[in-house]
């Protein structure tokens, strides 16, 4: 038996003798890249105070990274594919390491900002190889298997990533929320190399690269517009964006539908599995990453929680992931993709109302519940769709599918943080205007409006001065606390809405069982007479 694997997949006449070690590598590298979001909502009032971030800054830091990362997924999917999907997966590991480095030595904001850019690009390689690389590896009656795997490594991250990152600052700087990083994707580097065989597609004929910049465009000035516009004003820049998106898409589809080799069949989301597939994990992530976003910062603000006592607190949501992936692998043989994704969007959608009843007087109880079933309808739905999507691509376009489910994933988790945030802003700066306003002078007024950081830090100086006093500063934070508050029930309103309009899109776009299963037939006629052309 060779140390390293050689002989690449599609010379195999039997499956992979190391194929779930190798499943082992992959969610370990989807691990780390999921991780570096949601390791950095705790970091940040860290970041914050060392680095004097504005709210911009600080949102930079945070999406300096969504932005390669959603934008390049499709193009660096369908290069993998073409040359080599472990030599991506590697790659991608080695730039995310460099990135990770970067950020946990540099003490200047742009530097912080560049470094998160870098690590996006890094994991814009790594995310659709991982994918690509387990449907080539398995089996397709092992594949739903591993899938779920997979996807609950993604439910995993979104608490780990917390939890990590508050060990870690119990006693270091937030510089060891980068630096934890690459330990592991070093490990990951070498368990590639040791346990993931080489696969690349056969006969995927020239890349369509014009197809692939106009997606780059396309997507990144879309990311780069909700993230701008929503925060900080529809000025020229996000305005220009929006409009670059929309005709850069345009073109896209127009490009795809004409080219012979397209980066993307377009014509997919004519076939009801794959659009609606597509469209479940796009609006699952909106409504989950939103309400974590805002729930997090509950849990630090109001109720004083460290980051580590956060992080703890969100591992009831892992769990529920793990039973929901659980559920999933037994019912969706037997149910069809169908009604279990419906079902499990049903029970997100309702997490996201229960937290309509937060007010000022919550608990982390109050947030149970929510965590719980956003936990387990992200286990029983994602693992489902994610395999309906990767079925929709034949063997030679396994990266370019990745690369689409990440898209949507990364894409309905920008959606939710940029505009269910913009609306909690806006939600909690007019209720405390409403409460305060005209008693504190204008700067102090203004910083507090800005966040509830903000207004926690206003309080803070409050009580230290002499014209203030403590008695005042406990009715400036008891404001800060109220605003918040019924900013999250407004917002998870809107956002439960929201969730409930694309659960009924979802449900009338998904085919039942029997018309699921003819259309997945022909799907693979078509693949087969595409391989055989």
């Amino acid at each position: 038996m060779p140390l390293f694997p050689n002989t690449p997949v599609e010379k195999m006449t039997e499956p992979y003798h190391r194929r779930w070690w190798a499943l082992l590598v992959l969610c370990l590298s989807l691990l780390i890249v999921v991780m570096a979001n949601t390791s950095l909502i705790v970091a940040a009032p860290d970041m914050t105070k060392d680095l004097g971030l504005s709210s911009s800054d600080l949102q930079w830091v945070i999406d300096g990274y969504t932005v390669p990362y959603a934008a390049l997924m499709l193009v660096l999917g369908a290069i993998g594919d073409k040359y080599s999907r472990r030599g991506a997966l590697v790659l991608g590991l080695l730039i995310f390491a460099g990135g990770a480095v970067m950020g946990g030595l540099v003490d200047e904001t742009n530097l912080v900002i560049t470094a998160r850019a870098i690590m996006g690009v890094g994991a814009a390689v790594v995310m659709p190889a991982t994918l690509s690389l387990l449907v080539a590896i398995f089996p397709r009656a092992e594949r739903a298997k591993a899938i779920t795997a997979w996807s609950a490594t993604s439910g995993l991250a979104i608490a780990a990533g917390p939890l990590a990152a508050g060990w870690l600052l119990e006693n270091h700087a937030w510089g060891s929320t980068f630096l934890m990083n690459v330990p592991i994707a070093v490990l990951g580097v070498v368990g590639a190399l040791l346990l993931v065989p080489p696969s690349k597609a056969e006969g995927m004929g020239r890349i369509d690269y014009v197809g692939g910049l106009l997606s780059i465009v396309s997507v990144g000035s879309l990311v780069y517009a909700t993230i701008e516009g929503p925060h900080f004003g529809w000025g020229v820049g996000p305005i220009a964006a929006a409009v670059v998106a929309g005709v850069g898409l345009l073109a896209f589809v127009a490009w795809e539908l004409k080219h012979p080799n397209p980066m993307l069949n377009v014509r997919k989301f004519t076939e009801r599995p794959f659009s609606g597939s597509m469209m479940a994990v796009l609006f699952f992530f909106f409504g989950t990453f939103g309400s974590i976003y805002y729930s997090t910062q509950f849990l630090q603000f109001v109720l004083g929680y460290d980051a580590l006592e956060t992080g703890v607190r969100l591992l009831p949501l892992a769990g529920a992931v793990f039973v929901g992936a659980a559920v999933t692998g037994k019912l969706a043989p037997k149910l069809g993709v169908k009604l279990v994704v419906g079902t499990g969007m049903v029970i997100g959608t309702v997490g996201v109302f229960l937290l309509t009843r937060i007010e000022s007087g919550s608990t982390y109880t109050d947030f149970l519940a929510p965590l719980l079933l956003l936990g387990f309808a992200i286990g029983l739905s994602l693992s489902p769709a994610t395999d309906t999507i990767m079925g929709s691509f034949p063997e030679s376009e396994l990266g370019v599918g990745g690369g689409a489910n990440d898209t949507a994933l990364e894409l309905g988790a920008s959606l939710g943080i940029a505009i269910l945030g913009s609306l909690l802003a806006t939600a909690y700066k007019d209720k405390l205007t409403d409460l305060v306003g005209g008693h504190l002078p204008a700067a102090a007024m203004d910083t507090a409006k800005d966040s509830v950081g903000g207004g926690i830090a206003v309080a803070e100086q409050v009580a230290k001065n002499p014209q203030g006093g403590a008695e005042q500063a406990q009715t400036l934070l008891g404001a800060v606390h109220e605003s918040f508050a019924h900013a999250i029930a407004h917002t998870s309103l809107i956002g439960g809405i929201i969730m409930a309009a694309g659960t009924l899109i979802v449900i009338a776009v998904l085919p039942g069982r029997k018309r699921g299963a003819e259309e997945a037939e022909q799907t693979v006629e078509e693949q087969a007479e595409t391989v055989n052309a």
